[in-house]
């Protein structure tokens, strides 16, 4: 059976950090915690048993199509530099340092445009691509998803 005041810790916990998805295992059990969007509430999936759900989501608003339709033809072109993980964004090697890169910068395959830090551990995002930022998407310090955007650019 699964601690009531641990399960509220790791949905404070995910409603502060800004994520979607938190998946724990250990020997005895399984708990997934999901939500939607930000303004839905965190839905908790425990797995020793049939799969039973403990709190219910509220329906997710779509967004208005206008909108979605205008970010797509301004996206028209560019490509996605997307984070390969979970972690926190940082767009600076140290708070006193510059930005790897930033709008109107060239990268190339290998050039490094962030770091993601997860678990205490610093991964250097590369561009993969070669092109010219043309957007930013995160802001430094900011909790990332597996295959969030972080960057767009104009491919070269």
């Amino acid at each position: 059976m699964i601690d009531i005041r641990k399960l509220k810790e790791l949905v404070r916990l995910m409603t502060t950090s800004d994520l979607t998805e938190l998946d724990l295992r250990d020997k005895e059990e399984q708990v997934t915690i999901r939500r939607a969007t930000a303004q839905v509430a965190p839905q908790v999936i425990h797995h020793s048993a049939p799969a039973v759900q403990h709190a219910a989501a509220a329906p997710v608003a779509s967004a208005p199509v206008a909108a979605a339709a205008h970010a797509a033809t301004e996206d028209a072109g560019l490509v996605a530099i997307e984070s390969p993980m979970v972690g926190t964004f940082y767009a600076s090697p140290s708070p006193d340092k510059p930005s790897f890169v930033s709008v109107g910068g060239e990268v190339g395959p290998n050039s490094v445009v962030c770091l993601v830090e997860a678990m205490k551990i610093f991964n250097e995002i590369k561009a993969e691509h070669s092109g010219t930022i043309a957007k930013v998407l995160v802001k430094s310090g900011q909790a990332v998803e597996f295959g969030q955007p972080l960057y767009m650019i104009k491919p070269s």
